[in-house]
């Protein structure tokens, strides 16, 4: 598959992600919530998950921003059900890796994810990419 057709075919998951989201709506009160926005652009997120057993049984997010931002959070709600708390810290780092240019380890399946490394291009997006991981971090971090 040529370099255009890959860039093509991640444009339309970005876009599936962004028009059909995943995961879109919010848990019980009682779930780990965490709010974040980003001032620079105005996207917003608003993440409630589930941890039991130590591993996030459930993710849900509401907000508003670009597509690359509420796509980032879709797939990410996606990745991280069933993960351990420590696996799903290890795919934020691995996504952040990927966002910064960086080489990053590839023995977890990123699924989806793998579509937004062309944000790594546009400096100016990675925080909207982002905004979801870092509130997942800063919620599971809390969790810990």
């Amino acid at each position: 598959m040529s370099f255009n057709n890959l860039d093509q075919l991640y444009r339309q998951v970005i876009m599936d992600h962004y028009k059909n989201p995943r995961n879109k709506g919010q848990l019980e009160e009682g779930s780990l919530t965490i709010d974040m926005n980003n001032p620079t652009c105005g996207d917003r997120i608003h993440l409630t998950m589930d941890v039991e057993d130590g591993k996030v049984s459930e993710a849900k997010f509401e907000g508003e921003g670009c597509s690359i931002s509420m796509a980032s959070a879709s797939m990410m709600t996606q990745a991280i059900k069933g993960k351990d708390i420590e696996t799903a810290l290890k795919m934020s780092k691995i996504f952040s890796d990927m966002m910064q240019g960086n080489d990053y380890p590839d023995n977890l399946d990123l699924g989806d994810i793998e579509a937004l490394q062309g944000v790594a291009k546009f400096p100016a997006r990675i925080k909207c990419a982002t905004l979801a991981w870092k509130a997942m971090e800063k919620g599971l971090s809390e969790q810990e």
